[in-house]
C-alpha cells in the first residue's frame, strides 16, 4: 500500500513483502545507508520542500521518479536524506497513523528534541529506520545497486515466485490447448465412426429388404417354419419337465357299499370334508370324505334320485328327484327344509350358485328353472331346449347358468335377464349328456354321447380340446376337472372304467379299474388328491381313490 503523510506529502511503501531468509545479506549495511544519506542539509530540505508540494524529487543520480518505469511496482520509495528531513521538519508516520511532534522524535531517537540532530544522533536514527525497513521486508536485490528512480526494489523471493508462477501458468496453458485439441479430435472421430456404424447398418437393411423381396412365398412360409421349430422344441422339452406331464398314480381306498340301486350322483362338499352320494334308491347318503365312514342317510323323495349338490357353506344340500321335485336339506340335521315343486316331468340335474341364495333345476320338460332358495319359489322358467335337460351349472360368480341338452345344444343364460348369450354346438351335433364350467369359468367342458368330451372357449364358440378312448353311447356319464396334484379331466366310463387326461396334451394318464358296471358318476375333492366315483347296478358301490404324490 502506499501511505501518504497529510503534511509533508511523502510517500511511504506500506506493501508487506515475504521475509527473506536468514542468510541474505544486503549489498549495503545499514551504516553506509545512513552515511550516504547525511547529504547536506540543503539539498535535503530542498528535496523535502519539492515533496511537500507535490513536485517530483530527484535520485541521487539525478532523475524524477517520474521518468522510472523500469519496474513493474508503479510506488516510489522516499530516499533517505528525504526521511530524514521530513523528521526534522515535522514529526513521521508509525503504526497505524499515530502522529509525533519534532520534540517527541527527536527524544524516541536519543535526542534531547530542543534542536538539531549530531551526527551520531543521526547515525542512531538512520539504523533504527533500517531495521525498521527490514522488517517491512523491502530488501535491495542482491548485486544491484540503489534502484533508478527513488530506489524501486524487490525482494528475490518475491521475483523466483513470479518467475515460478508465470512458469505454472505457461505450462498449464500449454496443457488445456493440447486437451481441448485431442479432445476435439476424439470428438471427430467418434461422431465419424458413429455416422460411418449408421450407414453400415442402414446399408444392411437395405440388402435384407431386397433379398426378402427377392424370395417366392413358399420361401417366405419355410423360413418362418425353421424360426418356429427350435421356440416349439423349447415349449415341448420345457412341458416334458413340468409336474403337469407327470402321470398320477390314484388307487382304490375304499368301497362305500349301502345303497339298495344305482348310484346315480357323487359330489364332494366345498370343504372337502363330506362326500354325498344319490341313488335310484330314493336316498342320498353321507360319507366321511377322508375315512369313508358312513354319516347318515337323507330320506324324503318317493322315487329315484338323479343329481345332488352342496351350498357353498357345505351345511346344505339340494336333490333332483323323478318325483319332479327338487329337495333341500339340511346336512346336520338331515332334516328336508324345503321341497320345490313346478317341473312337470322328472327332475334330472340341479346345481346351487356360489351364495347359495338360487338354485337351477333341468328336467325332461325341456325347462330350466331358477329357484329362490330363501322361499322356495321358482323366479323364472327359461324355455331352454327341444329335448330334455341333461346338466346345468352357474360359473364362479353366478352371473351366468349353463345348460345342456340331448338336443345337442350347449346353452349359456344371463341370470339377471333369463336371455340366451350364447348357444354353442357342434358340427355333428351329437347328444350332450353333461356340461360344467371350469374353475375359472372361462372355459367348458362338455360329453357328449359319441364317446368324447370337448372342452370349449365358450366366448369364441371353438373347441380347444377333444379327449377320446373311453366308452359313452348310452349313459349320461358325468365328467370332472382335477386341479389338485395336476392338470386332469376325469371321466367315467360305459367300460367300468374311470379315465384320466392330461388336459394340455389330451393323452390318457391312467384308467383306474375296480367297479363291476358303468361308472355313471365321478367327482374330484375340492383340497386333496381324492377321487369319487359311483357305479350301476350291478355294483351299486362307492368308491374313493387316492393318489400319494
Amino acid at each position: 500500500m502506499i501511505a501518504e503523510d497529510t503534511e509533508t506529502g511523502v510517500k511511504r511503501d506500506r506493501r508487506a513483502e515475504s521475509p527473506s531468509s536468514a542468510g541474505e545479506e544486503a549489498p549495503h549495511s545499514a551504516t553506509s545507508t545512513v552515511r550516504e544519506a547525511a547529504e547536506p542539509a540543503e539539498a535535503a530540505a530542498a528535496a523535502a520542500k519539492k515533496a511537500r508540494h507535490g513536485e517530483p524529487a530527484e535520485s541521487m543520480d539525478g532523475t524524477t521518479g517520474e521518468e522510472s518505469s523500469e519496474s513493474d511496482n508503479d510506488f516510489e520509495a522516499p530516499t533517505a536524506a528525504a526521511v530524514t528531513a521530513e523528521r526534522r521538519a515535522g514529526g513521521k508516520t508509525i503504526g497505524g497513523g499515530k502522529r509525533l511532534g519534532a520534540s517527541a522524535v527527536a527524544v524516541a531517537a536519543g535526542g534531547n528534541g530542543n534542536g538539531p540532530l549530531s551526527s551520531e544522533e543521526e547515525e542512531d536514527e538512520s539504523e533504527e529506520e533500517e531495521s525498521e525497513e527490514e522488517e517491512e521486508e523491502v530488501r535491495p536485490v542482491a548485486g544491484a545497486g540503489r534502484g533508478k528512480g527513488g530506489g524501486k526494489m524487490f525482494s528475490s523471493k518475491m521475483l523466483a515466485r513470479k518467475a515460478l508462477a508465470a512458469s505454472a501458468a505457461q505450462k498449464q496453458q500449454s496443457d488445456d490447448d493440447e486437451s481441448e485439441g485431442s479432445g476435439s479430435e476424439s470428438e471427430r472421430e467418434s461422431a465419424g465412426g458413429g455416422r460411418q456404424q449408421q450407414q453400415q447398418q442402414k446399408e444392411k437393411e437395405e440388402t435384407a429388404a431386397a433379398e426378402e423381396s427377392q424370395k417366392t412365398p413358399q420361401q417366405q412360409e419355410s423360413q418362418q417354419q425353421q424360426q418356429q421349430q427350435p421356440v416349439q422344441q423349447q415349449q415341448e422339452s420345457q412341458q416334458a419337465r413340468s409336474p403337469a406331464s407327470e402321470k398320477p398314480d390314484y388307487v382304490l381306498k375304499y368301497s362305500l357299499v349301502g345303497h339298495r340301486k344305482g348310484v346315480s350322483s357323487v359330489k364332494f362338499s366345498p370343504d372337502g370334508n363330506w362326500l354325498a352320494s344319490s341313488s335310484a334308491d330314493n336316498t342320498v347318503k353321507l360319507w366321511n370324505a377322508y375315512s369313508g365312514k358312513y354319516d347318515k342317510t337323507l330320506e324324503g323323495h318317493t322315487k329315484g334320485l338323479s343329481d345332488v349338490t352342496w351350498s357353498a357353506d357345505s351345511r346344505f344340500l339340494a336333490t333332483a328327484s323323478d318325483d319332479k321335485t327338487v329337495r333341500i336339506w339340511d346336512r346336520e340335521s338331515g332334516r328336508a327344509l324345503k321341497v320345490l315343486r313346478g317341473h312337470t316331468n322328472y327332475v334330472f340335474c340341479v346345481s346351487y350358485n356360489p351364495k347359495a341364495t338360487l338354485l337351477a333345476s333341468g328336467s325332461f320338460d325341456e325347462t330350466v328353472r331358477i329357484w329362490d332358495v330363501r322361499t322356495g319359489k321358482c323366479i323364472r322358467t327359461l324355455p331352454a331346449h327341444s329335448d330334455p335337460v341333461t346338466s346345468v351349472h352357474f360359473n364362479r360368480d353366478g352371473t351366468m347358468v349353463v345348460s345342456a341338452s340331448f338336443d345337442g345344444l350347449i346353452r349359456i343364460w344371463d341370470i339377471t335377464t333369463g336371455q340366451c348369450l350364447k348357444t354353442i354346438v357342434d358340427e355333428k351335433n351329437p347328444p350332450v349328456s353333461f356340461v360344467k364350467f371350469s374353475p375359472n369359468s372361462k372355459f367348458i367342458l362338455a360329453a357328449t354321447l359319441d364317446n368324447t368330451l370337448r372342452l370349449w372357449n365358450y366366448h369364441t364358440g371353438k373347441c380347444l380340446k377333444v379327449y377320446s378312448g373311453h366308452s359313452n353311447s348310452t349313459y349320461c356319464c358325468f365328467g370332472s376337472f382335477s386341479v389338485t396334484a395336476g392338470k386332469w379331466i376325469v371321466a367315467g366310463s360305459e367300460d367300468h372304467c374311470i379315465y384320466l387326461w392330461n388336459l394340455q396334451t389330451r393323452e390318457i394318464v391312467q384308467k383306474l379299474k375296480g367297479h363291476t358296471d358303468v361308472v355313471l358318476c365321478v367327482d374330484c375333492h375340492p383340497l386333496s388328491n381324492i377321487i369319487a366315483s359311483g357305479s350301476l347296478e350291478k355294483d351299486k358301490s362307492v368308491k374313493i381313490w387316492k393318489y400319494e404324490c
